[in-house]
């Protein structure tokens, strides 16, 4: 079979994707147990339990992230294997030193990659939803980004480059140093003695995650901690100063497309106010928070003055809404672990569809939880694209078992139903606001 470099280029690519649907396949149901565990911990020996909207939100935004991922979305300026190509002038010669290499100069990226993007206004919208939690727990390690759709960030892994750490290396420790950042997201354990000097730790990462003037943008390394202590950004956790969670801008949603695409909205929105052409660019690449003085004082934007005194973003849900959402969430996160088992069975088109399709589905779900009156919108279109594949294919990507579809069939028709029930409800309890505020008048 005679191979262009171009077509074998894609088939790499491809694979590439696969191997890492197939790394998720086993790492979701991981981090779930994990979850699971703490919730327990939390609940019948701290007296503490989860906020059912807020887990569900930032579990969503691990879907979604996930979706994205697998399937490649994302535009790509700076590689790193061109860095490699043009830049290796060292050969390492021990696979053990390159694998502990490639951990370090990670590492050493991820700092400056995390620097910028709590630095730097338009690189913050990839981040913010990371920090858009009003809670500290294993759940909120997992809001990642949809929106960083544009990757540039390989220039700093030029030292690997220059070293010689091949890129297939890189692909291997890249996911294994993200996943060994999801345990140092708990309140539940304190200070760790003598490793505080040397990885970050639960107690340095509730700094990073708390508003506190104190504590806002320090402690900016993934694993080794002393990135931080040698460039200035390190902060210890005071005993007199609780963390408050969250961000300045509360994302006031539980939906987590609309939190990955917020602040850009608002940049863009400035951007476009502003009479001073200078600003009109300059405002993407100021302090994160920046603002043209003349937006800035027509359009005041709501940012958190008292930390100790923010109420935390929530919506009144009935137990019907509640068990419903669980039922959603439950059942998107079935299909993406099916996602990922049948992913090397389908083409990209096919892929993209069904990722396509659950992130309309996450859409939906969480809409609900906003209680928005047009979720309907999003549930309906989900359902029906769920509907239509199973009449135009009669199989499920290869589930066809005559219950299985049916069961299915039935999903998608209870969400239409639930969805056009929900939204009537909201609709008409604003008719009876207006109703009554136009007899006050």
């Amino acid at each position: 079979m005679d191979l262009n470099p171009s077509r074998l280029g894609h088939l790499l690519y491809f694979n590439t994707m696969i191997a890492y649907a197939t790394v998720l396949l086993y790492a979701i149901p991981a981090f779930v147990v994990l979850v699971l565990i703490e919730w327990i911990y939390g609940l019948y020996i701290k007296d503490v339990n989860l906020r059912l909207f807020d887990t569900i939100s930032s579990l969503s935004s691990g879907i979604s992230n996930s979706i994205k991922d697998s399937l490649g979305l994302m535009l790509i300026l700076v590689s790193y294997p061109f860095l490699y190509r043009h830049l290796q002038i060292f050969e390492i010669p021990s696979k053990t030193i390159v694998y502990i290499l490639a951990f370090i100069a990670i590492d050493f990226s991820e700092y400056w990659v995390h620097r910028v993007s709590h630095t730097i206004n338009i690189f913050w919208n990839r981040h913010v939803i990371h920090h858009s939690s009003e809670e500290f727990n294993l759940p909120c390690a997992l809001r990642q980004p949809v929106s960083n759709l544009l990757g540039i960030f390989a220039i700093f892994l030029i030292p690997a480059a220059i070293i010689g750490v091949p890129h297939e290396v890189i692909l291997i420790i890249a996911p294994l140093h993200l996943f060994l950042q999801f345990w140092y997201h708990t309140r539940y354990i304190g200070k760790l003695g003598w490793l505080e000097y040397i990885i970050v730790t639960p107690s340095q990462h509730r700094v990073h995650h708390a508003i506190n003037p104190e504590y806002i943008d320090k402690n900016l390394a993934a694993i080794f901690c002393i990135w931080d202590r040698i460039f200035g950004t390190f902060q210890e956790e005071l005993d007199d100063v609780p963390p408050v969670y969250g961000t300045l801008k509360p994302a006031q949603t539980w939906n987590p497309f609309k939190i990955n695409f917020q602040h850009v909205w608002g940049i863009f929105k400035d951007a476009w106010r502003t009479k001073h052409w200078s600003d009109k660019l300059k405002i993407w690449f100021m302090p994160t928070g920046w603002r043209p003085a003349d937006v800035a004082s027509q359009y005041p934007v709501k940012t958190v003055k008292d930390v100790y005194n923010v109420p935390k973003y929530n919506t009144d849900s009935s137990s019907l809404l509640s068990i419903w959402v669980v039922v959603r969430f439950m059942s998107t996160l079935a299909l993406l672990l099916w996602l990922f088992y049948r992913f090397g069975d389908y083409d990209y088109p096919h892929l993209l569809f069904y990722g396509g399709m659950l992130a309309v589905s996450i859409y939906g779900y969480t809409s609900l939880m906003d209680k928005d009156r047009w979720s309907f919108v999003a549930e309906i279109c989900f359902a029906l694209a769920g509907i239509l594949y199973l009449m135009r294919f009669g199989t499920w990507y290869g589930l066809s078992s005559p219950l299985a579809l049916l069961i299915l069939a039935s999903y998608f028709l209870s969400i239409i139903g639930l969805s056009i029930y929900f939204s009537a409800i909201w609709w008409s309890n604003v008719g009876k606001i207006n109703k009554s505020i136009s007899i006050s008048h």
